[in-house]
């Protein structure tokens, strides 16, 4: 990729949400995310990153350079194996092998070396033991003499390992993956990646040059519980049940309000290591920009964003720290409780009161 950015960026996103749910805990019902002790409303990193992928899957249409790495139903392993063909890299066969029940169970408890995984086909009663293609025959060897498994364990995965065509790439090679990796997924070129697969071959792993703070809310939120009524059910037995009634009773958790702030950073030494470019940041800025107006759920309710402030800095190391500059940008509710965006009061310095090298961008 050219034009490889060269200045190091700073930047305060802050979004909003009225009547809906940013982010649900699975490990809490999908209730919002909530600090229990501040009771400040949280969004995850990941979260946004994914809405960031899904614009660009959807304005991009995954292709390359722009394709996503990580997407809905993505087999990763075989991004790994095009880009090695791609480069005319040899890769060894992925061998995959019935297994007695013995094995299997074997196998299930004491953990398996790398590149070796199992599965279980419960309808046909059938068990699998499957070898990647790069696959270190000697590791696997070595894994044996220590586990210790039964002679009749030992002596049907030693002939399977046998005969699987295995081949690791070398570090070269290895490097030119990650390269090509780099240069076919947006993704990866923006937020880095590990890619050391244990069912893939290995493209090692890359840090990217964006990365974003877990999104905080500026004030308390409240999280509301909602019954919800469907005027249906699902089977007959529920029907029968309700005599006609056919209602189905549900939950559904929201916040009335919540503005967030994420603050990001984006490195020019790891921008050049992956070939970030400035096309790549236009289109990340405008990503940030649109990724709710494409992400719309009757779970979210109303999300947007409200303010995108860009800090550019006159050089790729930086000319002020980073929360230096955030400090700067302030937020006061003038209302108690806050429903709307209009109620905060936004404050953003000028640039006359920008530290020496640094350039202030308001984008929204």
């Amino acid at each position: 990729m050219s034009n490889i950015i060269n200045n190091r960026y700073d930047f305060i996103l802050l979004f909003d949400v009225k009547d809906g749910n940013p982010n649900g805990d699975p490990d809490a019902g999908n209730l919002p995310r909530v600090d229990p002790e501040t009771g400040h409303g949280l969004v995850t990193d990941v979260c946004l990153k994914r809405k960031v992928r899904n614009y660009v899957q959807l304005a991009k249409n995954c292709v390359a350079p722009f394709d996503i790495y990580v997407k809905e139903k993505a087999v990763l392993g075989r991004a790994h194996v095009a880009a090695f063909k791609e480069l005319g890299i040899q890769l060894g066969e992925e061998l995959k092998a019935t297994i007695s029940k013995e094995v299997y169970e074997w196998l299930d408890e004491n953990g398996l070396p790398n590149g070796v995984s199992i599965d279980a086909d419960e309808d046909t009663a059938k068990y699998y033991l499957t070898v990647a293609s790069d696959t270190d025959k000697k590791e696997v060897k070595d894994w044996l003499k220590e586990a210790k498994p039964s002679k009749a364990v030992k002596d049907a995965i030693s002939a399977i390992i046998k005969n699987a065509k295995t081949r690791r790439p070398t570090g070269e090679e290895v490097e030119q993956g990650r390269e090509k990796m780099c240069q076919t997924f947006y993704d990866i070129r923006t937020f880095g990646g590990v890619l050391s697969l244990k069912s893939a071959p290995n493209c090692g792993q890359v840090r990217g040059p964006v990365q974003l703070t877990f999104a905080r809310s500026v004030g308390q939120v409240v999280p509301l519980e909602h019954s919800i009524t469907r005027m249906a059910v699902a089977t007959e037995a529920e029907a029968e049940k309700q005599q006609g009634d056919n209602r189905t009773m549900g939950r559904k958790f929201t916040i009335p309000y919540g503005l967030y702030r994420c603050h990001g950073f984006i490195s020019s030494p790891f921008a050049a290591q992956t070939g970030f470019s400035e096309d790549d940041l236009k289109l990340f800025w405008t990503a940030l920009l649109e990724m709710f107006e494409h992400d719309r759920s009757a779970a979210r309710g109303q999300m947007a964003t409200r303010k995108l402030i860009v800090f550019k800095h006159d050089s790729s190391l930086g000319s002020a720290p980073a929360h230096k500059l955030f400090d700067m940008v302030t937020t006061k509710a003038n209302a108690n409780p806050v429903r709307d965006f209009s109620e905060y009061e936004i404050t953003i310095p000028i640039q006359a009161d920008m530290p020496q090298g640094v350039t202030l961008e308001v984008k929204l």
